[in-house]
């Protein structure tokens, strides 16, 4: 499956979809609720394993997904964020929705958009479900937003499934200001009755989950990571974590004997799953480096923990980071830099974000180590006029960044 649709652009659909920083961040249950209720509820007698978390969601979603499909199985699956298509978010099996479809779906539902004030991310999953209703999958993956108490894909009635990605300190303004407040609110989100899977999780983290599952009556497995004979078509030590929340998921939708899911056609969905801007080898201009969408500390830690994997401490490596405004930059900056390394910082592409003298300020021990470029181009040409690193430089921080390079063709997938 090509995760990316070529010929649809991020503004596509501007027309319909308001950019989301416009609206503001938005949570509430109730606009989802009763827009569903004025669609018929779509989908709703189709199961879904909804995923929730911080980091790692669009991984163990893409696991899940691409296993059902090796089982032969329909799945349909919603995600975000996008990085060139809105088409992207809503899939069944290997075909994306169409931008007309998806046009279509949208235009239709502006009615229920108008009475209940949706949010674009709301409208999207409202038009994902109406997607799914006409296609009938067996299974459905719906990724959570930022949340999950509150959270569009929690709307859904038919929810057996929990799967749960590593939970962080991110989106504290919304979410809470400490983890155990972030984590009870993404908690919330699991139904009386339910199965919840989960990696390991830090002790305010597991203390939350074990306690919230235990207060609806839901059933709690915790995994380990998966062992190196497994081949997963997506990089990084991480992802074993993430593959096996996926199989502990899997297992439990196979032990319906009418769904059997083999170890097989498990090893066959992740050996092919595909999730890009994730560890993805890329070039600009023939020049070869690594783009990663880690965007809060803890995707910075992991990240940091993957560089050790490439190379020892001591050696340089050369970072292009754009982090938007509300980030944790200085902590993120803290995960990543070793004491050789150097950093352009850049602004994300029409998001308001941290300048090279915000950061300077915010972490003078690391001033030293930071330069500032007005964009990715002209990092890229600094380094090359430095003399490309022999150590591929690394762009993370946004996948906004990522998707708008790739869209406008300063960077191209190997």
């Amino acid at each position: 499956m090509n995760p990316l649709q070529p010929g649809s652009s991020r503004d596509d659909l501007g027309d319909l979809l308001p950019r989301f920083d416009l609206r503001g961040m938005d949570l509430s249950l109730q606009r989802m609720q009763e827009a569903l209720k004025e669609l018929q509820h779509p989908a709703a007698a189709v199961p879904a394993v909804q995923v929730v978390g911080t980091n790692g969601k669009g991984s163990i979603a893409c696991f899940i997904h691409h296993g059902l499909i090796a089982a032969g199985l329909r799945s349909g699956l919603t995600v975000s964020p996008h990085l060139l298509s809105w088409c992207e978010r809503i899939r069944v099996n290997d075909q994306l929705i169409t931008i007309e479809e998806l046009r279509s779906l949208l235009q239709g539902l502006q009615p229920v958009v108008t009475t209940c004030r949706l949010t674009p991310f709301e409208q999207l999953i409202c038009a994902a479900l109406v997607h799914f209703e006409a296609q009938r999958p067996d299974w459905l993956v719906l990724e959570a937003g930022l949340g999950g108490r509150l959270d569009a894909t929690t709307a859904h009635p038919h929810r057996p499934l929990i799967a749960i990605g590593a939970i962080g300190l991110d989106h504290r303004e919304h979410l809470g200001t400490t983890l155990e407040a972030i984590a009870t609110e993404k908690a919330a989100a699991i139904p009386p009755g339910s199965h919840v899977v989960s990696a390991a999780q830090l002790p305010e983290v597991q203390r939350v989950l074990e306690r919230t599952a235990a207060a609806v009556n839901a059933s709690l497995r915790w995994v380990e990571p998966l062992a190196n004979d497994w081949t997963l078509g997506l990089p990084g030590e991480l992802q074993r974590s993430n593959a096996a929340v996926a199989r502990a998921a899997l297992e439990w939708i196979g032990g319906d004997a009418s769904e059997s899911i083999s170890v097989a056609a498990m090893r066959k969905g992740f050996a092919a799953a595909r999730w890009p801007g994730r560890l993805q080898w890329m070039q600009w201009q023939g020049r070869r480096l690594r783009v990663d969408g880690a965007h809060n500390p803890p995707a910075a830690a992991a990240l940091a923990q993957e560089r050790c994997r490439w190379r020892a401490a001591d050696q340089a490596q050369s970072w292009v980071l754009a982090i938007q405004a509300h980030k944790q930059a200085p902590a993120m900056l803290k995960h990543l830099l070793q004491p050789k390394d150097q950093a352009w910082i850049i602004p994300v592409p029409e998001h308001r974000s941290w300048s090279l003298e915000q950061l300077q300020h915010a972490a003078p021990e690391l001033a030293h180590q930071l330069r500032g470029a007005a964009n990715a181009t002209e990092a890229f040409h600094q380094l090359e006029h430095d003399g490309w690193p022999q150590a591929a430089p690394v762009v993370a921080g946004s996948l906004y960044l990522i998707g708008h390079l790739l869209e406008t063709h300063q960077l191209q997938a190997e």
